[in-house]
């Protein structure tokens, strides 16, 4: 629910045509911390959530290049296929503050307007060099981690995360949940 929460408001503050979901096909920073559900479930919840949504959508590219995903790679490769798109990178706070330490971040920087998406109050500061735009969304305060603990568990993820969504987890099997 938040990565909708975010996406939706980001779209209407800044009047964005459609807002892309971008599923990972192997998140880097990431891989060596944990187990990371495979790219294909991670698709079907991200199509689940957005289905309905307008102007959202479900993004399968760093799938299709396949190997670790880079935001300049991916950027590069929307770049060509949508040649004169104006691409925006949304990102949160804690994100943006570490995005000194990503792949290539001179590239996505180049490529790419960076939104900085936090909850109200101050707001994190990026270097002088990189421009960017602060969008100020409600923000739930439940991790991903915390999701899958829950789900593993059978507590209770009303108003969490979506129906159609619970659907494709108990479908697949994923995070201790059969259907």
């Amino acid at each position: 629910m938040g990565h909708l929460v975010t996406a939706v408001n980001v779209r209407h503050a800044l009047d964005l045509d459609v807002v892309v979901l971008m599923v990972a096909n192997i998140p880097w920073q990431k891989e060596a911390s944990r187990s990371i559900t495979p790219a294909a479930d991670r698709l079907a919840m991200v199509e689940a959530a957005v289905a309905d949504v307008p102007g959202l959508a479900a993004g399968r590219l760093e799938i299709d290049l396949g190997g670790p995903s880079f935001t300049a790679d991916t950027l590069a490769a929307l770049a060509e296929q949508t040649p004169g798109c104006e691409l925006f990178t949304i990102v949160g706070d804690d994100a943006a503050a570490g995005l000194a330490t990503w792949e290539r971040h001179e590239e996505i920087v180049a490529r790419s307007t960076m939104v900085v998406v936090d909850r109200p109050g101050e707001a994190v500061r990026l270097a002088d060099d990189v421009p960017w735009i602060h969008v100020e969304v409600p923000r739930l305060e439940v991790s991903s981690t915390d999701l899958r603990a829950r789900f593993g568990d059978g507590r209770p993820l009303d108003y969490l995360v979506t129906d159609p969504v619970l659907q494709v987890i108990a479908d697949r099997g994923l995070y201790g949940r059969e259907a």
